[in-house]
Parts: C-alpha cells; structure tokens; sequence
C-alpha cells in the first residue's frame, strides 16, 4: 500500500520551511540534529509527515491547539 492510498499525506523540506517560515537550510539542520521529528526518505527526497508535524506543533505549545 503507497502512500497515497493510505491517506498519508507528505511535505517537503521546502513546504516545511513555508509552514515554519524559514529556509530550507534551517529544516535540514533541525532534521540533522534531531529537533525536528518524523523525516523519512522517499528515494533522494525528504519527507515530512503532517500528522507528526501537527502533533509535534501540539507539544511544542503545550497541547494548545494551533
């Protein structure tokens, strides 16, 4: 089963920094030290799951909801 069809859904590195509102260079510095969670690769690409970024935003603020 892909991805697509288990209704996973991915961002890139590139629309993580959007979320975050940094550079690119930021996010594959917190993936390295291990600030960010949830990075898989898929080939040479990095991607991010939404359901782990939303519940890592939802730690980091304490539980409050975004």
């Amino acid at each position: 089963m892909n991805a697509a069809a288990s209704g996973v859904q991915y961002l890139t590195t590139a629309e993580v920094a959007e979320r975050y509102r940094t550079a690119p260079s930021t996010i594959r510095y917190w993936k390295h030290i291990g600030y960010i969670p949830g990075a898989v690769k898929r080939g040479r690409r990095t991607l991010y799951p939404v359901a782990v970024l939303d519940a890592w935003d939802a730690e980091q603020t304490g539980g409050a909801a975004a």
